[in-house]
């Protein structure tokens, strides 16, 4: 088997993997919250938040793909169990089915949850000069960023 060299030393390449498996972590579970949240929400928004709950949950779909992936491309094994994620994740899981508004508050929290995970990841990876990472680390930052924002604004 050949060895990986990809310019980014072994001890690095392993700690930069271990900040993606829990940026992995945080967002599958992001993503099984919104999608939850998306079969249960009811209310005078009911259509509004079903159809913005999907469209967040399709786009966590495509992110927890291409966080496992860079995560492989580093030469690490993703994680891919609920007990690995439960373990790696910083994003707690919601019991029972809350109010709509509440979703809309807990989601906000998992989003600048997920956004702080990547400032960690972003971090490791620019010490390291691992550009892959750092791109895929503040391109997620962006967008959970921005979708903190838009869930704030709707419960103001």
């Amino acid at each position: 088997m050949t060895q990986i060299d990809i310019g980014i030393k072994e001890q690095d390449r392993v700690e930069i993997a271990e900040g993606l498996k829990r940026l992995l972590a945080d967002s599958y579970t992001l993503y099984l919250q919104t999608h939850n949240f998306h079969w249960n929400v009811v209310g005078p928004q009911f259509r509004d938040l079903h159809l913005m709950f999907e469209e967040h949950y399709t786009e966590l779909a495509t992110a927890v793909d291409d966080i496992a992936e860079r995560i492989r491309a580093l030469d690490v094994p993703a994680p891919g169990t609920y007990k690995e994620f439960a373990r790696l994740s910083s994003i707690g899981e919601v019991e029972g089915v809350p109010p709509a508004k509440e979703m809309v508050d807990l989601l906000t929290v998992g989003h600048e949850q997920v956004v702080k995970t990547c400032r960690d990841v972003l971090k490791l990876s620019q010490e390291a000069g691992d550009e892959s990472t750092s791109a895929l680390a503040s391109d997620r930052m962006r967008i959970h960023e921005k979708t903190a924002w838009m869930l704030r604004a709707l419960n103001k």
